[in-house]
């Protein structure tokens, strides 16, 4: 199975957002229909509010507009870039570093010592921060010790309408709301134009799939996760999720996979050391793998671990739909 991170990563919380725009019904979701309503491009108006509600549900009140924050899950790092500001420190430097976000800027970018959902507080402390952004479910724990000295945003969207809404939120708070508006406006070009494009030349009624793990536990992004609700804009992507335990939800034989006939497979290896070899190679020899039509084709891609299981919000989704058209050759 995979780890408590990679689960984390891409556990799915459905939620309602009252700054993001509402979502698609969860039957559309499920059956993984492609043909859906048109993406709005335009963003509403915003204002600046030292307290927000959240796409979980969740008030945020601060008492003075945050300058300093420690961004703990992927979401943070590209939405604070996104505003124009940068992390005074980061747990997930792959995340900030790459060009979709800062690229070699973000090197420059104190990493919180620790582990992924066991990051040192010390270090967080030492960086004074005025607003630390984590992810549900995995820095839950820290909240005691971290809200002694900042304050705590826990997040996790489940689609791209409430990755908007968390970065309307932190516009909001921080005061950048041109930023933010101009910023939702550009991703919902990106998307709209998307998904008109594969609607227009066929691509639209590719089945596509994106998985990740290991040949022992393989996870699919299901239409219940942030990636999975994405890619469902611009192919056909059946692949619900498996009831409601995070831990089981996202699991997927390869027969499953086989019978989907997906024509295009994206993976993210989660590789831990350089001895580990990506996903689609430790799966080259399975027989039932290689009757897969997207097998067949040479039509799997490795796609950057990184941006595609850590990114979450506007930079990191605009750039995984700009790579998934890029794999995927018009029908």
């Amino acid at each position: 199975m995979p780890g408590r991170s990679a689960i984390a990563v891409l556990a799915a919380l459905a939620v309602t957002s009252c700054i993001a725009c509402s979502p698609t019904s969860s039957d559309s979701r499920e059956r993984g229909e492609n043909h859906l309503p048109g993406i709005e491009r335009e963003a509403a108006p915003l204002d600046a509010s030292l307290t927000v509600t959240d796409p979980q549900g969740d008030t945020v009140t601060l008492d003075a507009p945050p300058e300093r924050i420690v961004c703990l899950s992927g979401l943070c790092d590209d939405l604070v870039v996104a505003l124009g500001m940068t992390p005074v420190g980061t747990s997930n430097p792959d995340v900030l570093t790459n060009p979709a976000l800062l690229g070699e800027d973000g090197e420059k970018v104190p990493v919180i010592a620790g582990t992924f959902g066991n990051e040192d507080v010390e270090s967080i402390a030492a960086l004074e921060p005025d607003l630390v952004i984590g992810l549900s479910g995995v820095h839950d724990g820290l909240a005691p010790t971290v809200e002694r000295f900042a304050p705590l945003w826990l997040t996790e969207p489940a689609t791209w309408q409430e990755s908007v809404g968390y970065l309307r939120a932190l516009g909001a708070l921080t005061g950048r709301v041109e930023e933010a508006v101009a910023e939702e406006e550009r991703f919902r070009a990106k998307l709209a134009d998307a998904a008109a494009t594969t609607r227009r030349d066929g691509r639209s009624e590719r089945t596509a799939v994106l998985v990740y793990g290991s040949v022992d536990a393989i996870g699919v992004d299901t239409t219940a996760s942030l990636k999975g609700d994405l890619l469902r804009h611009l192919f056909r992507y059946p692949f619900p999720a498996r009831g409601s335990d995070a831990e089981t939800a996202s699991n997927y034989s390869v027969e499953e996979l086989l019978a989907k006939e997906p024509d295009v497979v994206f993976v993210y290896s989660l590789l831990f050391s350089d001895a580990d070899r990506p996903l689609s190679e430790q799966l080259a020899g399975n027989p039932v793998w290689s009757r897969i039509p997207a097998v067949e084709k040479d039509a799997v891609h490795e796609m950057d671990p990184a941006l595609w299981g850590k990114a979450r919000g506007t930079r990191g989704l605009a750039a995984v739909v700009e790579q998934a058209l890029g794999a995927v050759p018009a029908a």
